[in-house]
Order: C-alpha cells, then sequence, then structure tokens
C-alpha cells in the first residue's frame, strides 16, 4: 500500500522518542502532519525540525499533531530533541517500513554516489484519518510556513 491523496493514510507502528510504541492511528481525530526527513543532527533535517518547534504552537491550536520521521533510532532522536528542545514525537523507522509505505525510501544521488534513503516529505492527515496533501522532495526553507497555512486554510 502506498500514500495517495485523497485515501486512508496507511497506519503504522513506530517506537517513539517518548519510549512508548506509536501508531498512526492513534492519533485520529486530530490533524496530522507527518514529515518524513533523513537524518538528525544534519543542518537541513535541523533547520526544519526547528521551524516545525517554533511554530508547535500555531499547530496545535489548529488541532494538528506533529510527527517527525527517520531511519534514525530512538537514542539518537532523544539527543536531538534535546539539543534542539523539539517539543514534538520523533519515531524511529529503522527499517523504512513506514517510509517505504509513503513512497519516501528512494534512490538518492549524492557527489555521484547513489544509496537508498528518505526522500525529504511532509503529509497532512485530517481527523478522519484521509490523507490530504503531500509535498515530496521539499525545500526547507519556507515549507513549514506552508504546510501550516495548508492546515488553516483547509483543516480548521
Amino acid at each position: 500500500m502506498r500514500a495517495v491523496v485523497g485515501e486512508k493514510a496507511p497506519d503504522f507502528e513506530l517506537p517513539a522518542s517518548n519510549g512508548e510504541k506509536v501508531r498512526l492511528s492513534d492519533f485520529q481525530g486530530k490533524n496530522i502532519v507527518l514529515y518524513f526527513y533523513p537524518k538528525d543532527m544534519t543542518p537541513g533535517c535541523t533547520t526544519q525540525a526547528c521551524d516545525f518547534r517554533d511554530s508547535y504552537e500555531s499547530f496545535t491550536e489548529l488541532d494538528a499533531v506533529i510527527l517527525g520521521v527517520s531511519p534514525d533510532p530512538i537514542n539518537r532522536h532523544e539527543k536531538f530533541i534535546e539539543k534542539h528542545g523539539l517539543p514534538f514525537l520523533l519515531l524511529s523507522d529503522e527499517n523504512h517500513e513506514a517510509a517505504e509505505a509513503y513512497g519516501v525510501w528512494t534512490l538518492k544521488k549524492n557527489f555521484g554516489k547513489e544509496y537508498m534513503g528518505i526522500e525529504r516529505s511532509t503529509f497532512v492527515i485530517d481527523k478522519e484519518g484521509k490523507l490530504v496533501k503531500e509535498w515530496r522532495k521539499v525545500k526547507v526553507k519556507g515549507h513549514v510556513e506552508e504546510a501550516l497555512q495548508f492546515v488553516k486554510e483547509h483543516l480548521s
């Protein structure tokens, strides 16, 4: 199953930075901003996480939960959260099952090398669990504001 806008978002269960296993369906009844990113502690991922942190209250006021997903292990997520004061859960997708379900585990190229990794992407899921918006191959600058604007205009 691959995520398709207009259809039910693929459910998954992953270990979370709060020490629990979290299912996407646990958040039914809330809007969900699910973002996939390549790696904790890297410049682009840090900027994106901090942008979500800085807009956290605005998302919360719109009854939206932010969930970040990367292949990093929980202990790395905990360090990332602590270092940057992130107020939302980070999920560990070490086997990239969620990333594959959302079609963001892709072949990447960097300095002539090819490897599999996360394509930076964000998905908005409504209170009924339907995928209503996706951004793939996200450019960090201005993205969080765009996502917030979408939630404000379409889900509030």
